[in-house]
């Protein structure tokens, strides 16, 4: 905290209050035409609240905020999350406040940011949700910094905004994928490797990230534990948020799935501590398999579905499903929600899980 050792003067000529305070190298002269002792008291304050609040420096524009902050994630944060910060201060928050002082920023100018990336752009509500975690990570780290006093309420999302509906796998593309092993490469048609992991996808839900993490450690009998994910830019990291952290039983599908994987690698000599590893035995890219998944896809005529769309098929298949038995496995949870924070697990109840999927699957690809 500063300490002021001087008081307002009064200036006749210009009729007002005036002190001149410095801290940590910087003066800063406050005035206030207010007469009488009310507007020395006044002038007092506003140098008070500068040297105790240590906010410095926040007549400068918006812009060279932003790059200290990013120059912060990409020393101390995830590749991932440095990424995603710098794309949506690039595209869309940087042009619209860059160019403003940061002691005029307001959350109305944070809010237009928002609202004009929905109007001008039309960008989904995950698109626009992200740029709304970009804005509020960034003014918390100026916070913290003491280069901002700025709190925001509540940005919002656009009604209108829409979630962009994923492709998934309908029941004869479902079909297929269980029942054919092989792709199309060079005019014959081959096994394709990772034809388990496809398979595995679909009937658990895991996020790719999390399949291509997993390790037959993280296997005991028919439970399943996701603990670690592996990233886009190659990191391995313990998942998407605190719900991926889950176990859950397998359904007796999933298991046979898991022993056909266990001998095909050890045909080809394949020794992994990963489930899904590629041809060498280490961890397989997202780049690789997401590739693999396309060839296979399109060789058999499926579905456009990405990876990701594997996890959407699987929920979509098993909607039917209560919420609360589902929302465990996928590793969801709702906002203060009840039975999420209250219910326990109750014995055999993820066994239940695992045989109302199997029973839902069995129908569909036999």
């Amino acid at each position: 905290m500063g300490r002021r050792t001087n008081t307002a003067v009064w200036l006749e000529k210009y009729k007002r209050w005036q002190i001149k305070v410095q801290k940590d190298g910087i003066r800063k002269t406050f005035t206030s035409s207010t007469p009488g002792r009310t507007g020395q008291r006044d002038c007092n304050k506003k140098a008070d609240e500068w040297l105790d609040d240590g906010i410095e420096n926040n007549n400068k524009k918006v812009s060279e905020f932003i790059k200290i902050f990013l120059d912060y994630l990409e020393t101390n944060k995830s590749k991932s999350d440095y990424e995603l910060c710098e794309k949506c201060m690039r595209i869309y928050i940087k042009p619209s406040i860059g160019a403003i002082k940061l002691d005029r920023l307001t959350e109305q100018h944070l809010q237009n940011v928002i609202d004009i990336s929905y109007k001008d752009k039309k960008l989904s509500k995950k698109t626009l949700e992200n740029i709304r975690y970009v804005i509020n990570k960034f003014i918390k780290y100026l916070r913290r910094n003491k280069m901002s006093k700025l709190y925001l309420e509540g940005l919002e999302i656009p009604k209108q905004a829409r979630i962009k509906q994923k492709i998934i796998l309908q029941p004869d593309s479902l079909k297929t994928l269980f029942t054919v092993n092989t792709q199309l490469r060079y005019g014959k048609q081959v096994l394709c490797f990772y034809i388990y992991a496809f398979r595995f996808a679909v009937i658990t839900g895991l996020r790719p990230g999390e399949l291509l993490g997993l390790m037959w450690s993280d296997i005991k009998g028919n439970q399943i534990l996701a603990s670690r994910s592996h990233n886009v830019y190659g990191e391995i990291t313990e998942g998407k948020n605190i719900n991926a952290q889950r176990t859950f039983a397998l359904p007796e599908l999933a298991v046979l799935i898991l022993d056909l994987q266990r001998e095909m690698l050890k045909e080809k000599g394949i020794k992994s501590d990963f489930v899904f590893p590629d041809e060498y035995g280490e961890i397989t890219t997202q780049n690789i398999f997401y590739k693999r998944w396309v060839k296979y896809r399109d060789s058999n005529k499926l579905d456009g579905a990405s990876p990701y769309g594997l996890r959407h098929t699987f929920v979509s298949i098993s909607k039917s499903l209560p919420i609360e038995l589902l929302q465990p496995v996928v590793g969801h949870s709702k906002n203060m929600d009840t039975l999420g924070v209250y219910s326990h697990e109750i014995q055999g109840e993820k066994e239940k899980t695992a045989q109302l999927i199997n029973e839902i699957f069995s129908k569909i690809i036999t």
